[in-house]
């Protein structure tokens, strides 16, 4: 019997299986479509936000896909574009935007911003050659046609007949899920009141068209893929999705929105989509679960899709991954649902509001201009890029202390290595705090203790102990070895039966937070709690002080193991 059944292998679903592979379980990818058939789906480019770049980088994964966006790049040939789509591009280059609301930009003054572009298909590429190098076995042309599942498994019965059980099956197979629909998910919604198509087609008058969101009768956008041609019109949604694209179907959609005599020659391939906005009830019915487009679909205005569900495998696989191996009960699964329902309620809302947004009219049109001033406001544009980037994601609003629920910061840690590095493995990250005191500079709490004992000196501001010690790590790697002193620490302690789950780390004298990784809390605050655990998606699961951090650990990783 398998671990994890996977159904579908886009980006969402090979994420989570890179990410149950690196929590130590053993899942099986099924994928209906052949490698060519994904590819030719694959139109238009796909946006990875702030938080999914972020999510990224605690894996290695942002410096292939940032070559993969440079190689998109380099290769766009032909004059500069003036159109909406030229100014995108010209922000995108010097990292300078942040994602839009209903086409208008959410910019990044000062630059640096963690926004990146490319097709999916490479995205796809990507993320199948990591999957593949961890050992995690990808089957293509497996269409699964039925799912049921009994107390002790859930299977799968593919096209050909054959079935395979699996301790726990995830629906990764899009808006249109099998895996949703044969396990009884209910997935309530509205339905479309657009029509977008996407195709590659060659006009006869190229120069006749540019990019335009305000058309008289919709958008119309030359895509930077060359070739690639979209309209999207506000007619109460397609019809047949699946019927080949023709000339003269994509034609009269451009005459409709630009209000000019184009002429569409050649129509290679395309395909429609509409703004149909559902969300699954919940996101597991006891082994089957979902993720991504399969527990919600919106309109793609504002690229949150795909970012939105790869956040959903980020938040699955390292619980999936504990429970099937055994190490944290069933229960650790419940927080997938409480955690990642309300973030897609909120895409769901803001996707309707672009799309009400994007109407022609004059009213409409008052509407985006007093609301461009809003967004103009600093307050303004922090809102709603926190809110289109995803660093707004709070999973635990209300906590007291600020950064609990929120990504960690990239704190200046003891050693070589940063936060990012330390997450790579995919354990959790216990993370003590040294603190200013009278003649030491930064001695750890630790029930009032020194959690490392061992120090080189009291001149040493809460530089950690022998070897590079770390709140009773007993890690030797990264340059931070971290063995517990005798008489130090009592996160040491709590860290013992957990040391296959978690790793420990100091952070240096005033916890500094340096650039890269993550935010500080709402207020800019990192709280004055003496400890954090903080979970292999890189969100702060608690903080307090590390002698009571035994509970968090039980809670968050599953009881300690017995030696």
């Amino acid at each position: 019997m398998e671990d994890v059944i996977i159904v579908g292998g886009g980006p969402v679903g090979l994420l989570l299986a890179c990410e149950l592979k690196l929590a130590g379980a053993d899942p099986l990818v099924l994928e209906s479509a052949d490698g060519e058939a994904r590819r030719t789906r694959s139109l238009g480019l796909r946006s990875l936000n702030a938080r999914t770049v972020q999510s990224l980088a605690l894996r290695g994964l942002v410096e292939p896909v940032e070559r993969a966006q440079q190689e998109m790049l380099g290769g766009l040939s032909g004059p500069a574009r003036d159109d909406v789509v030229g100014l995108m591009l010209e922000v995108l280059r010097k990292g300078g935007i942040r994602g839009h609301f209903a086409g208008m930009p959410l910019l990044e003054p000062a630059g640096g911003a963690e926004y990146l572009m490319l097709k999916q298909d490479r995205l796809e590429e990507i993320l199948a050659e990591r999957a593949v190098a961890m050992g995690v076995r990808i089957r293509q042309g497996r269409a699964v046609t039925d799912v049921t599942q009994d107390g002790s498994a859930a299977t799968a019965t593919l096209a050909g007949g054959q079935v395979v059980r699996g301790a726990y099956l995830v629906g990764c197979d899009g808006g249109r899920s099998v895996v949703r629909k044969r396990a009884g998910f209910a997935f309530d919604g509205t339905p479309p009141t657009m029509t977008g198509r996407t195709a590659v087609a060659e006009l006869a008058d190229p120069s006749l068209v540019t990019s335009s969101l305000r058309g008289p009768g919709g958008l119309v956008n030359l895509s930077l893929v060359p070739g690639e041609i979209a309209t999207i019109e506000f007619d109460g949604g397609p019809g047949d999705r699946d019927a080949p694209m023709t000339a003269a179907e994509l034609q009269a959609s451009l005459r409709r929105v630009t209000g000019l005599e184009v002429v569409v020659e050649r129509v290679e391939t395309g395909i429609r989509y509409g703004d149909n906005t559902r969300h699954a009830e919940t996101y597991r019915k006891g082994r089957v679960l979902l993720a991504g487009d399969a527990a919600h679909v919106h309109s793609p205005i504002g690229g949150q899709g795909l970012n939105l569900g790869m956040q959903d495998a980020f938040n699955l696989g390292w619980r999936l991954g504990l429970v099937v191996r055994g190490a944290a009960p069933e229960s650790l699964l419940d927080g997938y649902t409480a955690e990642r329902h309300p973030v897609a309620a909120r895409v769901l809302r803001n996707a309707r509001a672009q799309v009400a947004l994007m109407r022609p009219g004059a009213q409409v049109e008052a509407l985006r201009e007093v609301l461009g001033e809003v967004i103009g406001l600093r307050e303004g544009r922090r809102y709603f890029a926190g809110m289109m980037d995803g660093t707004a994601i709070d999973y635990a609003p209300g906590a007291a202390e600020p950064l609990v629920g929120r990504f960690v910061p990239d704190l200046r840690l003891t050693g070589t290595a940063g936060v990012a590095e330390l997450l790579r493995d995919g354990r959790g990250l216990l993370i003590g705090f040294a603190q200013a005191g009278a003649g030491q500079a930064g001695t750890a709490r630790a029930g009032g203790g020194q959690a490392g004992a061992g120090e080189a000196g009291a001149g040493q501001a809460g530089t950690a102990r022998a070897g590079g010690g770390q709140a009773g790590a007993g890690e030797a790697g990264a340059g931070q070895a971290g063995t517990a002193r005798a008489g130090g620490g009592q996160a040491g302690a709590a860290l013992a039966g957990h040391r296959d789950r978690v790793r420990a780390a100091w952070a240096e004298p005033g916890g500094g937070v340096s650039a890269g990784v993550g935010t500080a809390g709402p207020g800019g605050g990192l709280g004055g709690a003496g400890a954090w655990l903080v979970r292999p998606d890189g969100y702060v699961a608690w903080a307090g002080e590390p002698g009571e951090a035994a509970e968090a650990l039980t809670t968050w990783f599953g009881p300690p193991a017995v030696r």
